[in-house]
């Protein structure tokens, strides 16, 4: 981490969670951010859902909700970027204030509950967008529609010709009863009626499913059959969990999702047993307490084709994604791996 991204850092921290969010995002548009461009070497080169990766290392949804910075952040050393979550219309999300940063765990709890501006303004950035990255967009339902599996129909259709992916997200713990989704019949109808728009595109796109790490084994082995039948293109493991296990800072009984350091075992564990149950059938991300090479690497051996993060930006600044792509390429070279693919899922049982 460079000097100025470390007083910029202690500055934020000095601040509201929120308002410090909103300050990065306009840094961002002024250029002060680094900009190494997306690494790339000949073993980060992923190749995930037909995709083709310069490296395993994405951002994950939230940081960039409205498609506001899609430029800086594909300059930023990242691999493949997911902004919203959107929704058919806009919303103000959840009253204020509604994130807490949890210094002591190297943590956050939000409960934001998909707050944006909507599937029209952010089709209006994405066809600005920059040719030379991969981004896709995380698909929310209104919270008070009335047809929450239309939502991500509606959504998908409207934003598709300008993503590489899409991402369905009923793992949010934020919009009351959305996570009833995940249930077998729910989540088949609605991967169902995602996937069969999809396949009507002009232009096809992979469609993901985000689940939460609160599932029992029961579940996972549920959601892992609905992903085969329904021909989901991958699974990202995992969103935010409402388990406050271990935590020690002042903001630990908020309500919300946690995300963070704290994740990163619940999280790993959940991935390594999907991997499992799907059998190397889909492709995984895994997502939760990523904040340096280790952990991404301990992620992709634990089954994950790619990860993702976004809390621990908090933390280390926007500098750590070139520093976990730089970091990997190290790590598999040390394990003679030549690329990505050779080490997924090569500790599996390491988290079973």
């Amino acid at each position: 981490m460079k000097l100025t991204e470390k007083f910029g850092l202690a500055a934020m921290h000095c601040m509201d969670p929120e308002t410090a969010h909103g300050m990065s995002i306009r840094a961002l548009k002024a250029g002060l951010a680094p900009a190494p461009g997306p690494l790339t070497t000949p073993r980060l080169k992923t190749s995930l859902a037909g995709l083709n990766l310069p490296n395993p290392v994405g951002l994950a949804a939230g940081f960039d909700k409205n498609g506001e910075v899609l430029a800086p952040l594909s300059r930023a050393g990242f691999g493949f970027i997911e902004v919203g979550a959107v929704t058919p219309r806009p919303q103000p999300g959840n009253p204020k204030p509604r994130l807490f940063r949890l210094t002591e765990d190297k943590a956050a709890i939000n409960r934001f509950g998909f707050n944006n501006e909507g599937m029209e303004v952010m089709a209006k950035r994405l066809a600005d967008r920059p040719q030379n990255a991969v981004i896709g967009l995380n698909l929310g339902a209104n919270k008070d529609s009335e047809d929450r599996a239309g939502d991500f129909v509606k959504v998908l259709a409207h934003c598709a010709p300008h993503l590489d992916f899409a991402t369905v997200n009923v793992s949010s713990p934020n919009t009351e009863k959305l996570r009833d989704l995940q249930g077998k019949a729910a989540l088949s109808a609605l991967l169902s009626g995602v996937i069969e728009t999809r396949d009507a595109l002009p232009r096809p796109l992979p469609v993901f499913l985000k689940i939460a790490p609160d599932l029992t084994d029961a579940e996972l082995q549920d959601i892992a059959e609905v992903a085969r039948e329904t021909r989901v293109d991958a699974v990202i493991a995992t969103n935010t969990t409402l388990s406050r296990d271990g935590l020690r800072s002042s903001h630990k009984g908020e309500t919300g999702g946690l995300s963070g350091a704290p994740l990163f075992e619940k999280s790993t564990r959940v991935l390594a047993r999907l991997s499992q149950l799907t059998e190397g059938d889909i492709p995984l991300i895994g997502v939760g307490g990523i904040s340096c090479a280790e952990q991404a690497y301990a992620k992709i051996c634990a089954g994950a084709s790619a990860v993702q993060f976004y809390t621990a930006m908090v933390y280390c600044g926007i500098s750590l994604a070139a520093d976990i792509a730089n970091g990997l390429d190290k790590l598999l070279a040390c394990d003679d791996f030549d690329n990505v693919a050779q080490a997924v899922g090569s500790k599996r049982e390491d988290w079973l």
